[in-house]
């Protein structure tokens, strides 16, 4: 297991808020999960996505699961009620049944272990056969934005970097259908959910750049050494000719018969 980069804090923690409100279609529209689906959400964080998956379907049934017990302890307050178990572990050691579940749900996890195909390994087992995987992740390699500057790039770069030194990997979205396919899943889907924000979506490209990609950036990188490029990267979300732009990407695999 590597290091989140991110960090724990409460401006993370709105961040995620932020990040999962925004994208929210973009990452959940044309899932559907019948009732009394029971879905693992590995890497629950928060439990941004446990309300979006439990609002967007009624009837499921979900274990959240989470390495870091002040995550899980915010995501139980955000998703009270019966319809979530909660399991404070690590996927690889966690004490889930074979095939005891329907789906599993994975979204912005993989990009920061060190040992993806081991635990995509894990949900290959513990998913049913004949269930499905969904994985969302991101590839900051296509991140850009216009105007783009030296000082924002450099902002932007020292994110990577400080992922890539805690053993994660950035730009794992591009990556899914191989890891998936040699986990064992099969029908493996993966398809770009791209944000591009211009002039003519203001209010999703303030959102995303000065919500989601600014206090990102911010919470990895020295903030002093980097100050003129977050500033950048934020004045990129004004002006007629501001756009940021970044894909993600979501798979979808089935387990075998």
């Amino acid at each position: 297991m590597s290091g989140y980069v991110h960090g724990y804090s409460g401006r993370e923690a709105e961040r995620l808020a932020d990040q999962a409100a925004i994208l929210e279609a973009l990452i959940h529209d044309g899932l559907s999960f019948p009732p009394g689906t029971h879905v693992l959400e590995a890497g629950c964080g928060t439990g941004r996505q446990t309300a979006a998956l439990l609002a967007r379907h009624p009837g499921i049934r979900i274990t959240a699961l989470d390495i870091d017990a002040g995550q899980l302890a915010a995501a139980r307050a955000a998703c009270p009620g019966p319809r979530v178990t909660w399991i404070h572990g690590d996927l690889r050691t966690a004490p889930l049944a074979d095939a005891g579940f329907d789906h599993g749900f994975v979204c912005f996890v993989l990009e920061h272990l060190a040992d993806p195909a081991a635990a995509l390994g894990v949900l290959r087992r513990a998913v049913r056969p004949g269930g499905r995987v969904t994985v969302v992740e991101g590839d900051h390699g296509s991140f850009r934005t216009v105007p783009e500057t030296a000082a924002g790039r450099a902002a932007w770069d020292a994110l990577v970097a400080a992922q890539r030194r805690l053993g994660g990997n950035p730009d794992i979205g591009r990556r899914l259908h191989g890891l998936l396919t040699a986990a064992g899943f099969s029908d493996v889907r993966v398809e770009p959910r791209t944000v591009f924000a211009d002039a003519g979506a203001p209010a999703l490209r303030d959102g995303f750049t000065r919500r989601i990609i600014v206090p990102m950036v911010a919470g990895a990188v020295d903030g002093a050494a980097h100050a003129q490029g977050l500033a950048d990267l934020a004045a990129a979300s004004s002006g007629p000719d501001g756009v940021t732009t970044y894909t993600f990407y979501r798979a979808v695999g089935r387990v075998p018969e």
